[in-house]
């Protein structure tokens, strides 16, 4: 058992030095509110006697035993660990645990791992950062885009765009220049067209 402790001290020491594919555990991060309760979930990859569940306190830099249950339910709590607070359940399958804790509260802050017996050493889950606060964060608020306005075809901004703009008269006082002078060319053309053909007066 000793060399188990030795094993849990250097993986604190360490992070993610003793984690391993035989143990995962979800979610990695929990927040929730004081008073209420929350669970977290260990699967394993093969079936084990049971499974452990410890807590790092940063804070504190304390590694507590909170409880291990075999597999058949029975569980076995550390010193000073209240039984009301902390449960481990089963979950469907055979290497499945949830541990379970109620009426939350601000010394409930750390990170919570799972984890099992194997050739004298305790292998570690990857670990349950559990936060407690007395208000939870509220979501941030999505703003909306402003609706895009329909384009306008001739908005006059100031002198110098109306200068240059399509709704300047420099633009279309020279265009109706050009149509009257293309008119008054086609006069004599029509003119001399009339004198040609004159047209009898009682017609064809």
């Amino acid at each position: 058992m000793a060399r188990s402790w030795l094993h849990l001290c250097i993986c604190l020491q360490i992070p993610g030095f003793c984690t391993n594919l035989l143990l995962s555990q979800t979610p990695e991060h929990i927040l929730a509110q004081t008073n209420n309760k929350t669970e977290i979930l260990c699967e394993l990859k093969h079936e084990h006697v049971g499974v452990y569940w410890y807590r790092w306190s940063q804070e504190k830099q304390n590694f507590d035993f909170l409880i291990f249950s075999n597999a058949f339910g029975k569980a076995t709590y550390g010193a000073d660990i209240s039984q009301d607070k902390f449960s481990v359940h089963k979950g469907s399958s055979q290497t499945s645990y949830s541990l379970h804790i109620s009426r939350l509260h601000a010394s409930d802050n750390g990170t919570y791992y799972c984890s099992v017996s194997q050739s004298s050493q305790l292998l570690l889950g990857s670990g349950t950062r559990l936060g407690v606060v007395d208000v939870l964060p509220l979501p941030p608020k999505t703003t909306q885009a402003p609706l895009s306005k329909k384009p306008v075809r001739c908005v006059t901004k100031s002198k110098a765009a109306d200068k240059k703009g399509a709704c300047s008269p420099l633009v279309w006082i020279p265009l109706a220049i050009s149509v009257l002078v293309l008119l008054l060319s086609l006069v004599p053309t029509a003119y001399r067209l009339h004198r040609k053909h004159p047209t009898s007066p009682g017609g064809r």
